[in-house]
């Protein structure tokens, strides 16, 4: 099995996409600030995804996933002040988050697991 084999990973990337065509409709000089840090933010949870699945030890594993947990966390804020500032509707706030929280999940699922290898 490899990380493109993975729902975290695979759920990670339908995010991608859909942010990425959120935000176009963003002002465009929000283009080097908030803009950008969505982008790197959403990049950077399948990109863990992946660099923690080609690690030979799984502490190694675990701490991408916690970086890949922890850019959707910050991904997560970023939506919030979109929708605050009026860059994202309601909607699709909501629409992002729940596909959020999904991977959020997984990504809890993938690091209890290789938390578990740690111990055995």
């Amino acid at each position: 099995m490899t990380f493109t084999d993975l729902e975290a990973w695979k759920e990670a990337r339908i995010i991608v996409k859909m942010v990425y065509d959120c935000i176009l409709s963003f002002p465009k000089d929000e283009m080097y600030g908030l803009q950008s840090q969505i982008k790197r933010s959403v990049i950077s949870i399948p990109s863990n995804i992946a660099e923690g699945c080609g690690r030979s030890h799984p502490k190694d594993t675990v701490r991408f996933f916690y970086i890949a947990r922890g850019s959707a966390y910050e991904l997560e804020t970023q939506l919030y002040l979109s929708y605050d500032l009026s860059f994202l509707d309601e909607i699709t706030l909501n629409l992002l988050l729940e596909k959020l929280t999904r991977v959020g999940i997984l990504l809890a699922g993938l690091i209890n697991y290789q938390k578990a290898q740690i111990t055995n």
